[in-house]
C-alpha cells in the first residue's frame, strides 16, 4: 500500500521560504512521477510541479516557474518542494501525488495516491 505523508507547511510573511516534504511508503519515488498540487478555498486543485520518474524532467506551472523547486533524495524516499518569494496567493493546502509510472502528469486524475495535505499560509 501507497502511503504519501506531506510535512513542512505553515505561517510565513511574503518573501520567505518553506520546504515541503513528502515521504513515501510502499513505493519507489526514484520510478515514478511525483507530483505536488495545491488547492486554496473555494478553488479547484491546481497542478503546481512534477518531476519525472528515472530522472525524466521536471514541469511547472506558470505562477511558481523560477521561485519553486521540486527535487527527491532517493536515499530517503522523499520528495521535496522548496518555495521560495512566497506570495499571499500561494496560500494553499499543498499535497503530494504519484503516478503509476515515469511519466510526468499535470492532471489530477493522472494521480493514484495522494497524501493528506499540508496547510501553507502567506501573509502580506
Amino acid at each position: 500500500q501507497v502511503q504519501l505523508v506531506e510535512s513542512g507547511g505553515g505561517l510565513v510573511q511574503a518573501g520567505a521560504s518553506l520546504r515541503l516534504s513528502c515521504a513515501a511508503s510502499g513505493q519507489t519515488v526514484s520510478s515514478v512521477a511525483m507530483g505536488w498540487f495545491r488547492q486554496a478555498p473555494g478553488k479547484e486543485r491546481e497542478f503546481v510541479a512534477v518531476l519525472g520518474g528515472n530522472d525524466e524532467g521536471t514541469i511547472y506551472a506558470d505562477s511558481v516557474k523560477g521561485r519553486f523547486t521540486i527535487s527527491r533524495d532517493n536515499a530517503k524516499n522523499t520528495v521535496y518542494l522548496q518555495m521560495n518569494s512566497l506570495k499571499p496567493e500561494d496560500t494553499a493546502v499543498y499535497y503530494c501525488a504519484a503516478r503509476r509510472t515515469s511519466v510526468k502528469g499535470i492532471t489530477r486524475g493522472a494521480y493514484g495516491y495522494w497524501g493528506q495535505g499540508t496547510q501553507v499560509t502567506v501573509s502580506s
